[in-house]
């Protein structure tokens, strides 16, 4: 009776707890600030205006945005392909229109259908724009109306070539503006550099804009249980990771409050996510950045920075540069780019395991290069290192079966009055020295380790549409002929069988129902996590046959 509790108590809380996460998804914790905007100070201590919007220099950052643009006739798009990236920049404003991730099909079965993020399409608009503004008193026609131009329309990175320089020129009033982004191979990171000169006859000072927006329309997903973050987030030396849900932007809007209490941070980034992939701007570490959102009429979400205000003298050059990360959820890729970006790959609470797992997994996956043997072997490993305790906990249950014939005796003598047989029941165990208990460990075992290889399934980009074998091809969606589900089910009945039988009926009839119970949740979860179960419940049957054959052949000789 005891076990049968314990199971099922640990049967609630492992649902209760992903239930609770997924709720906890879709209604993430609001935490606003309500201080006003401070001006920025440059370096001779001036004060600056009041922050506006990079797209309407007389507009405050409270009022309400009419519309974005789109792009006119007037600009062309510049084709650029690296090994990884396949991007369109049109000339007019100067950024990035179109981002497709040519290493990441949309579906396992469309090779040839990569993922796109950045599109300026109305119903899935993303974009990531950065920009040049002119302080008040400095003007210029330098918007995100400005058209550039570039030596060419088309630029790949070739065979033996690691970087790829494409360089926009614009001029206009005195003041020349060269935009320049480098793109690396491999990398999903983009440097951006401006170089300014000022030839005209007095200075130009503004400020650097850089800014994500996207439509709330998360992109469609076939993971099941899996309840990934679509929103916005930034982090600050106060914050190391802070999400900004749109309903966080609309609630700011909406009262006129501020992005953060204090929106003046030195360093930190900006950041859109949805599953598995981001985009970020990353400013210079030491570079003071306001901070701030906006809201559109026309449905756009916006999160972005301002830099410090830039002074070119007449006759001076001046420069500044940024990152720009586009692409997937690579921790190695995106520590690279900032310490703290990494921390948007969400693990949960155990991510140290996770983290551990994630390692193990691709130093096995480097051998057999198959994900769904590498979680087997990580399976059996796991088995391996907790071999002592499991030994321990079969053990325990090869000695409640030897007891069965007392329990039943006991049974008989007290019939129906549950006070008194719970009583001499809890004598017996302790005169035999046996924990009912004992048998619970391999579950108390798994249960980190499961929600561990869930968060990673669930977030690990390394996973995602990752095969095993014949009609499983994508480890991080739910078996689609639910054969893992039953052969997890037929594994928890051999279990069963093994295990002692409770005296009480009603119980064993529970105990029965309780495979059936786990099979049906786990028919919605990701494959490579059934996958893990199955394997687990086979070497936990070869251990306890060993281990309880072991125990009762010594046991025959000592009698």
């Amino acid at each position: 009776m005891e076990q049968l509790r314990f199971i099922l108590f640990v049967v609630l809380c492992l649902t209760g707890y992903l239930l609770w996460n997924a709720w906890g998804e879709e209604h993430p914790a609001t935490t606003v600030a309500q201080a006003p905007i401070p001006a920025i100070a440059n370096t001779n201590g001036a004060a600056l205006p009041a922050l506006t919007s990079p797209q309407m220099n007389t507009a405050p950052r409270t009022a309400p945005m009419q519309s974005v643009p789109s792009a006119t006739q007037e600009g062309q798009g510049i084709h650029v392909k690296t090994d990884v990236l396949d991007l369109t920049i049109d000339t007019k404003g100067g950024d990035i229109v179109q981002a497709q991730l040519l290493q990441y099909p949309k579906y396992w079965n469309t090779p040839q259908d990569p993922v796109i993020l950045f599109n300026n399409q109305d119903a899935t608009k993303y974009l990531a724009n950065s920009i040049l503004v002119g302080s008040e008193g400095f003007p210029s026609s330098l918007t995100h109306q400005a058209v550039f131009t570039a030596d060419s329309t088309v630029y790949e990175l070739q065979s033996g070539q690691d970087t790829l320089n494409v360089v926009l020129r614009w001029q206009g009033n005195g003041l020349t503006v060269e935009k320049e982004y480098v793109f690396h191979r491999g990398k999903y990171a983009i440097d951006i550099q401006y170089r300014l000169r000022n030839a005209a006859t007095t200075s130009w000072q503004g400020n650097l804009y850089s800014q994500i927006m996207r439509v709330d329309n998360p992109p469609v997903e076939k993971n099941g249980f899996t309840h990934a973050y679509f929103g916005a987030s930034l982090s600050t030396p106060d914050s190391s990771y802070k999400k900004i849900s749109f309903k966080d932007m609309d609630k700011l809007q909406k009262n006129g409050e501020t992005l953060l209490s204090n929106p003046i941070v030195q360093g930190g980034w900006v950041a859109m996510q949805q599953h598995y992939f981001l985009s970020a701007w990353v400013p210079p570490a030491d570079s003071n950045q306001h901070f701030y959102s906006q809201v559109y009429q026309n449905g756009l979400y916006t999160i972005g920075m301002m830099g410090p205000q830039i002074n070119v003298a007449p006759g001076q050059d001046y420069s500044t540069q940024m990152q720009l990360y586009v692409g997937p959820e690579i921790n190695e890729q995106l520590q690279a780019v900032s310490p703290k970006l990494n921390l948007t790959i969400d693990y949960g609470f155990l991510w140290p395991i996770s983290i551990l797992f994630l390692w193990l997994m691709t130093r096995i996956h480097a051998v057999v290069n198959n994900w769904g043997w590498s979680i087997v072997i990580l399976t059996v490993f796991i088995k391996l290192a907790f071999y002592k305790l499991s030994s321990m906990s079969y053990k325990s249950m090869a000695k409640m079966r030897e007891l069965q014939p007392k329990m039943q005796a006991l049974k008989e003598r007290f019939g129906d009055d549950r006070q008194k047989m719970s009583q001499a029941t809890m004598e017996l165990y302790k005169s035999e020295k046996v924990n009912p208990l004992g048998g619970c460990l391999p579950i108390v075992i798994q249960i980190p380790f499961f929600i561990a290889l869930y968060w990673l399934l669930a977030e690990s980009v390394a996973l995602r549409q990752a095969p095993f074998i014949l009609w499983i091809h994508d480890l991080s969606l739910r078996d689609p002929y639910y054969i893992l589900p039953i052969l997890m089910i037929v594994t928890m009945f051999i279990q069963q069988k093994l295990s002692p039988t409770p005296p009480d009926p009603m119980q064993a009839k529970m105990m029965m129902v309780l495979p059936l119970v786990f099979g049906v949740l786990f028919m919605m979860f990701p494959a490579g996590l059934v996958l893990y179960w199955v394997v687990n419940n086979t070497v936990s049957i070869l251990q306890q046959w060993y281990i309880t054959r072991s125990y009762e052949k010594s046991t025959h000789k000592r009698r």
